[in-house]
């Protein structure tokens, strides 16, 4: 029965998440990738280009050409990292800032859609996600979110093709 199906459940829940976060991202240079890296540059996440790749999962060479995309829509800049003159840190502009705190709540309200189901439950919910993922991750960590993604992908259309 689907009710007891944990593997439909992820899949059906992920699979709406990820409509809704391709709708709001997706003028973004990049997509959700380029959203990501926009994310983690005003948050000042990452100390250079090589551990922001680290970081979010990317390849360094994808990472390049996506830094030179939001560079030209004006979202980040490069900038000399203070600690080594031969690396370059990703800093969010004033526009890769308003974007993504604009996004960012978007997407919180695309998650509160999906949970609005819950209630009062909603918050002990994403404790005990987050616990999971994070115990899910040690077991298999990852080592490429574009990888992950694209894995996604395939199984869907792989779904999509049997109906």
């Amino acid at each position: 029965m689907l009710k007891d199906d944990f593997g439909w459940a992820l899949g059906v829940i992920m699979r709406r998440y990820l409509r809704a976060a391709e709708e709001i991202v997706k003028d973004v240079p990049g997509g959700p990738r380029g959203y990501q890296v926009v994310a983690s540059a005003s948050q000042n996440l990452a100390t250079n280009q090589g551990a922001m790749a680290a970081q979010l999962g990317i390849d360094r060479t994808v990472l390049t050409y996506l830094i030179d995309d939001l560079e030209a829509a004006g979202l980040v800049s490069r900038q000399p990292d203070p600690a080594d003159r031969r690396s370059r840190r990703v800093v969010a502009t004033e526009a890769g800032q308003a974007l993504w705190q604009d996004r960012q709540a978007a997407l919180a309200s695309a998650e509160a859609e999906i949970l609005r189901v819950l209630g009062r439950d909603e918050s002990a919910f994403k404790e005990l996600l987050q616990r999971v993922a994070i115990h899910a991750d040690r077991l298999d960590p990852m080592q490429n979110a574009c990888q992950v993604v694209e894995e996604l992908h395939e199984q869907e259309n792989r779904v999509r093709r049997r109906r």
